[in-house]
């Protein structure tokens, strides 16, 4: 009897660890991660915008100036709302766009002498990575650890639905 108690414990053991899920504080804390990755590039740009602004590349002919302050908008902006949970899914939508231009201007070698590219032996990684984030938190959702969450519980709740509604989608 004490060797299957012995034999037991690793099964125990292995099951509480990989049966557990904290899926939705796994995606707050991947939201606030990308949030604030993006979030420091956006403010390092800021500091420097005087820097910046003349070497920028122009993005679909708005000029080095304009294109600029849309990125630095994007990635501040957008970040917040990401780290909130707040209209999650469409506030991802312009720093996707914005890491899939970067990437073309990497790969196209427009930028490669540009301030604010990182120096690091493969820079076409970084926006690869960010892609693949908020492609993640697309199609997963913020989770329940989020204004979103909240707000469609208020939602329902004044429309005397059921939170029911909210699994099914």
């Amino acid at each position: 009897m004490d060797r299957h108690k012995v034999l037991d414990l690793p099964k125990k053991i292995y099951v509480t660890t990989t049966g557990y899920s904290y899926t939705h504080l796994g995606r707050l804390f991947l939201r606030l991660f990308v949030g604030i990755m993006m979030l420091q590039f956006g403010i390092r740009q800021l500091n420097a915008a005087d820097i910046l602004c003349d070497s920028f590349p122009s993005v679909m002919g708005l000029g080095s100036e304009a294109s600029f302050w849309i990125m630095v908008c994007i990635e501040i902006v957008c970040s917040l709302f990401i780290m909130a949970g707040f209209i999650t899914r469409g506030m991802i939508i312009p720093p996707f766009i914005a890491m899939t231009v970067a990437e073309y201007y990497l790969l196209h070698d427009v930028a490669s002498t540009a301030t604010y590219q990182l120096n690091w032996e493969q820079p076409g990684y970084l926006p690869i990575m960010f892609l693949g984030i908020y492609f993640f938190l697309i199609l997963v959702g913020p989770g329940k650890i989020s204004v979103d969450y909240f707000l469609s519980l208020h939602l329902l709740h004044s429309t005397d639905s059921s939170e029911d509604e909210l699994e099914e989608v």
